[in-house]
Parts: structure tokens; sequence; C-alpha cells
């Protein structure tokens, strides 16, 4: 197993395909399974989703053999090769070909309820499976959409043989795939044991969710504008925190950065990763939680105190939510630093209250968030350097008593500072991938005309 069910894949999936955010995009799931991952990328991408109707050819006596597919429009693909090794005959071909059709069009009408298909012409159209194995049924969807009048056509699916460009062919301009294994043998094999297939209600479903919640198709303007950055005063308890909140123009979430030390704010490789969040569509706040002094305090007692920074972070994350610029939108915290940073967003997460949806922690101590580990309910990714031996320890031990959503990412070759060539860029990455397939999306991106009219979360 891969995947623990379709939704997730497309979670993870839309990560991959976060360039075409903004872009005049329709997404084409093909059913049955290709729809909830579709779903969950149209949803993330804020596009529109369709169906694909193309229905794969089976061998007689292997049904789950493609020998070729049909779609709407009278669009065939037949692979040669499988039906001359199945010794299959144009008379059987022939009435396979007219069973299929007609499942096509009676599922179109079903499907869609009536509806007509959402148009193409002259758009990027994001075609959507749960998976490749022959191709056969991927590459009829792609001449389908081209049929149809698609500017540009990507085909995206979470798991594919490692041939799987060769079987493609050039059908479709672009082809993206989470997992390309080289020992392939059905796509069911990269799900969970015992999944339940996909019915035509759960594709009706999420249709009509999309119907009932749609999104802002217009396209992104041609030039992205630069993020807006402003210093704040930031309330926590009787502290007042200095911060600096960086604003995209389309703003998609929000990151605070827990960073446990002074210089927070002004960290060049907090600032560094702030700005990958920033061009993904991330607002950022960057605030010290301790002040000199007490910073002076713990390195004199050489102690951490993870409770106070904890409690500030909390309390700063409320002020934050009220903020013109960020209301509406899901928040998440950047754990940073070598010391409190990640204990204390960690501990603020495991608050009964908190509302974090995601929770990324770059090296420190999160195992010094202890027995408060177990109640953090936000997907958590812990990132470690590779020759960090003390923080792959402290990371591991964090690991093993969380019961939320987690993972260890390590950076090979990487310090505790994250100092050689690429290591922090790899963070980035690392940060905006679990960042964007975990944080909610709102329908449709909070620019500045939307702030005033949205409602917090």
């Amino acid at each position: 197993m891969f995947f623990v069910g379709r939704h997730e894949a497309g979670r993870r999936l839309a990560g991959r395909l976060k360039h075409l955010r903004g872009a005049d995009l329709v997404v084409l799931g093909l059913p049955r399974g290709g729809v909830p991952v579709a779903a969950e990328v149209a949803r993330r991408l804020g596009a529109p989703l369709d169906v694909c109707l193309v229905r794969k050819l089976g061998v007689p006596f292997q049904p789950d053999l493609a020998m070729g597919a049909v779609g709407e429009g009278g669009v065939r693909v037949i692979n040669d090769e499988v039906v001359r090794a199945a010794g299959i005959t144009p008379r059987e071909l022939a009435e396979a070909e007219a069973r299929e059709e007609e499942v096509v069009e009676s599922r179109a009408r079903h499907y869609r309820g009536g509806r007509p298909p959402v148009p193409l012409a002259g758009r990027t159209v994001l075609v959507v499976d749960d998976g490749v194995a022959t191709g056969a049924t991927a590459r009829a969807a792609c001449r389908i959409a081209r049929a149809r009048g698609a500017a540009r056509i990507v085909l995206a699916v979470p798991v594919a043989p490692h041939d799987w460009a060769e079987r493609l062919g050039e059908d479709a301009d672009d082809l993206v795939c989470l997992h390309a294994p080289r020992h392939f043998s059905a796509v069911g094999q990269f799900y969970p044991a015992g999944t339940t297939p996909i019915d035509d209600d759960e594709v009706v479903a999420c249709l009509e969710e999309a119907v009932v919640h749609p999104v802002s198709t217009r396209p992104a303007p041609s030039g992205r504008a630069a993020a807006r950055a402003r210093e704040m005063d930031v309330p926590a308890g009787a502290t007042l925190l200095r911060g600096r909140l960086t604003v995209p123009e389309r703003a998609f979430g929000v990151v605070v950065f827990a960073h446990g030390g002074i210089g927070g704010r002004d960290s060049p490789r907090d600032r560094y990763v702030a700005d990958g969040l920033n061009r993904a569509g991330f607002v950022t706040l960057l605030l010290d939680l301790l002040t000199d002094e007490e910073e002076a305090a713990a390195d004199r007692a050489g102690a951490f105190d993870t409770a106070l920074p904890a409690r500030r972070l909390a309390d700063a994350t409320g002020r934050l939510r009220g903020e013109p610029e960020c209301r509406g939108l899901a928040v998440g915290y950047f754990g940073t630093g070598t010391g409190t940073g990640a204990a204390a967003a960690l501990r603020a997460a495991a608050e009964p209250d908190a509302r974090i949806a995601a929770v990324v922690c770059r090296g420190g101590r999160p195992d010094l968030a202890g027995p408060r580990l177990p109640a953090v309910a936000a997907p958590t990714l812990l990132i470690a350097g590779g020759h960090d031996r003390p923080a792959l320890g402290h990371h591991r031990e964090a690991l093993a008593r969380l019961r939320c959503e987690h993972a260890l990412a390590i950076v090979p070759g990487a310090t505790h500072l994250f100092e050689e060539p690429g290591a922090l860029r790899k963070v980035t990455d690392l940060a905006r991938d679990w960042f964007v397939d975990h944080m909610p999306v709102p329908a449709a991106p909070v620019t500045p005309a939307h702030r005033r009219r949205r409602h917090p979360v």
C-alpha cells in the first residue's frame, strides 16, 4: 500500500500540481475511481470539476485486461498488441465497443443530472485518475479533451508503471505521477486492502458538491504581484511580541513561525522558508516568542521552558485570526530554531480549541513537548538533517508519542542549521508541500476584495 485512500491520494497529487493554481483550468475525473481523486485536486486548485466518460474494453475472458477504450464523442483507442495476443476477432471487438458506448451515454446523463459538460475550449485540462495500468483509458480521455478544444492537456495520477510515459505517447502535453514503481501489477495494490469500490452515487455526490459550492474560474493576472510585508506588534498575554506579517496577493492559508530563541523575526533561514511559502500563496507571520532577557535567562539556567512560548504562540494565533488579511483562512505552525520552537508549536497545537490545520518542525527539540504530544491532532511533519544525529533521536522520540497523521523527513547530508548547499531549499519544498496537502483551501483564494466578507475559521 502507498496511499491511505483516494481522497488522500488526491490531496497529495494536488500538492504536486500547485503550479497550475490560478490558471484557466478544468479538472476531469475518470469514473469511477478517479473522481474522488479529481475532486480533491479541483477543490485545492480552485478549479471546476467534471467527468470524462471513458469505458475500458476488457478482454472477454480476462475483463481486467484492457484491449482498448471508448469515450464520449465516439473516441476509441485500441491496443493492437493485446488484441493480437488475445486472439480477439473483429466481431468481438465491435460488440465490446457497442456495449461500452451505450454505458458511456447512460452514465453521462446520470452523473451530470442533465447538466451540460464543462466547456474545455481554449483551456488547460487536467485529466485525473486513481492510477494508470495499461494507459488505454487515460489515452482515450486525453483524446476526448483534445477533440473538445483543450489548449493544453495534463494527465496526473497518483501511481503508474515505471514506463507509463512511453505507454501514453503524445496524447498528453504533460505527465505527472507521484509513484512509478518497477514492480506494478494493478492500481489496487497501492490502496488499502478491502477498500470499498467507488459507486455511481459517490461520483454523483462529488460532482454535485462541485456544483453547489462552485469555485472562481477566472484566470489569474499575467504577473504575480509582490507580497506585502509589514511590521506588527502582537499582544500575547502581558507581553508585546514583535512580528513581521507578509501577505501574498492571493492568500490560501496562514503559517505562523514559532522560533524558540531570539532573532526569529530576522532569521535568514526562517525568512528564506517564509519567502517560499509566500510564493505558494501562504500568509506568514515571523515572530519571537521570548524577549532578549528571557532568552538570556534560559541560557544561564541551561533549561528549556516550552510552556511559556506555547502559551504566547496560542495567544498570538488568536489575535492573528482577527487580522483582515487572515480572516477565514486555515492556520498552520512552522516550529523552527535550535531550541524550543518545535516543542512550542506542538504544545500550542495540542490545545483543545487550537484549530491548527498542520504543523511542520525544522530541527529543534520536538520531544520537549513531552506528554502533550499525544493530544496533537494536526497532521505533523518533522524535518531533520541526516548528519544531525542528536536531532534524529529527538525527532524519533517525538514521533513515537504522536497519535495524529505524522511523518519524518530527513534531508541527506544536512546538519542542525541546514547550511549545506540545497538543504534549506529542500526544507522549504517539504514544508510547502505538507501545508498544501493538509491545510483546507477556501473555495476561492482570499484577496483584498474578499477579506471583509469572510467568516473566521
